[in-house]
């Protein structure tokens, strides 16, 4: 209910009292006097009252003039309307009967010289350039084109551009308004990259939490990390992430908040920073199952102290991992590591992994030398199928240091995984423990592939049983010696 004070104001306005007119609009703008918050009821005051005045200073012109004055040389009293007029939320008064009056006053009021410019400037921005009033500025295109007005929408925006221009360049009020508003109004690509310019150079955290909410995933990273107190990620390089300090859990909360969002976007570091989260004691949502879960998918992703972690868990849990060939996964993820340059990698990897990168230091080498002659003059000796693929045997072996069991009875297109050959003959020869030994060099490779191409392309049983493969073995060995090794000696 309207207070009585309010009612007399009004009363004298409805009179034609110019100031209570002005009171009357300031009541409804502030809510003043317990009276509903109405821009439009404001606005129609405003008229009356910014008529009034007018056709007063109209009349007291000494020289009689029948126009309206320059907004400049108003005097004090027209000043003091207008600023009110300024402060009216132009936008809420679109449809109301002085809308008008109320956009024609701004649009002077913003190419005037006047103190409220700035305010008029900005509304009329806001107005026409705000993407979240994309539907009101439709119906105000609407609008103008039933006033039969000369500008349309679009030359009105690129006006209301160079005001917001003019505002983001000067000390105003709504000078920070006005950047935010630009930045809204970039491509995309630009703002994110203007505003993680600013955080780079500048520190801004205002710039950085923008650059967040607008998806930038380095940016969420950066300010998971920093509400985390773990170590921050620059823009060219990103470091290894460590715990550093403690952080209570609400602040946690919201650290796993923005990483959870960058981890969505793939990012490696942020999926470690969350598994380092949810070790921490003092996180509510504290979770082993689920930072193990973190930890793996960083690994999946190449974050190399997260292989680390993965395969030296699979290391010590390797008598309870189901594996064909035990420790073959935790030794992927250490090579993976030690790729990165993970220190602690090497010493781990020498543990589960031979190396053999000495070829001929080994027991093969004089008959794998002499097998590659005979490979590359196979046309010239007529080489059989067989003895071919023993052949490629004894090299193999060579490389790989294998011994005369494994050098007969291994599956040669079965030996190469990524990382590392794996020697299992428990097929044939149950008690024989299966080797895992590290590839090496480049020629250790080729060697494998040369070989997996020809036993590819074999009949699968044309070596026989092991017997046979024995005869055969020392047959080629034999003519291998007195073929090459004679030749040798002669040249």
């Amino acid at each position: 209910m309207a207070s009585r004070e309010f009612l007399k104001i009004l009363q004298s306005a409805r009179l034609g009292d110019v100031s209570a007119q002005q009171n009357l609009a300031s009541a409804y703008l502030t809510g003043a006097l317990k009276t509903p918050i109405q821009p439009a009821n404001a606005l129609i005051w405003l008229e009356k009252s910014y008529l009034s005045i007018t056709n007063q200073v109209v009349n007291d012109s000494s020289e009689g003039a029948s126009e309206v004055p320059e907004i400049d040389a108003f005097p004090p009293k027209m000043l003091g309307i207008l600023k009110q007029i300024s402060l009216v939320p132009l936008g809420l008064t679109f449809n109301s009967p002085a809308f008008s009056f109320g956009w024609e006053s701004f649009w002077r009021l913003a190419k005037a010289d006047i103190n409220v410019s700035n305010a008029a400037k900005w509304q009329l921005a806001e107005l026409l350039l705000d993407p979240s009033k994309k539907v009101l500025q439709g119906e105000l295109a609407e609008w103008l084109l039933k006033q039969e007005s000369d500008l349309d929408l679009s030359a009105l925006q690129k006006t209301a551009k160079e005001f917001l221009l003019q505002l983001a360049e000067s000390e105003t009020p709504f000078t920070n308004l006005a950047k935010e508003l630009l930045i809204k109004l970039q491509p995309k690509d630009e703002a994110l990259s203007s505003l993680w310019s600013a955080w780079l150079s500048e520190k801004n955290e205002g710039a950085l939490v923008q650059a967040a909410e607008l998806g930038l995933t380095i940016a969420k990273l950066t300010l998971g990390l920093r509400l985390a107190q773990l170590n921050e990620v620059g823009s060219d390089t990103k470091d290894s992430i460590g715990a550093s300090g403690v952080k209570s859990n609400a602040s946690l909360k919201k650290a796993a908040y923005w990483l959870g969002l960058a981890a969505k976007d793939g990012d490696r570091d942020a999926w470690f920073a969350l598994g380092e989260i949810y070790r921490r004691p003092q996180f509510s949502g504290y979770n082993a199952s689920e930072s193990d879960r973190c930890f793996d998918r960083a690994a999946d992703l190449g974050h190399p102290v997260a292989q680390f972690r993965r395969g030296a868990n699979l290391w010590r849990k390797r008598e309870k991992v189901e594996e064909k060939v035990r420790g073959l996964q935790a030794s992927y993820w250490i090579w993976q590591a030690h790729q990165q340059g993970v220190p602690e990698a090497k010493e781990l990897l020498s543990k589960v992994l031979e190396n053999v990168a000495s070829p001929k230091n080994n027991d093969w080498f004089e008959l794998a030398t002499y097998a590659e002659k005979a490979l590359n003059h196979h046309a010239e000796h007529q080489l059989d199928e067989e003895w071919i693929l023993l052949c490629h045997r004894l090299i193999v072996a060579n490389q790989f240091n294998l011994s005369k069991a494994e050098l007969l009875l291994c599956e040669v297109g079965q030996l190469q995984h990524e990382h590392c050959v794996v020697v299992d003959i428990r097929h044939e020869l149950p008690k024989i423990l299966p080797r895992l030994i590290q590839i090496d060099t480049t020629q250790q490779r080729r060697s494998l592939l040369a070989a997996g191409k020809v036993f590819a392309s074999s009949d699968a049983d044309l070596e026989g049983n092991l017997r046979q493969r024995r005869y055969r073995f020392d047959r080629v060995t034999e003519w291998l010696a007195s073929t090459f090794g004679q030749n040798q000696v002669v040249a």
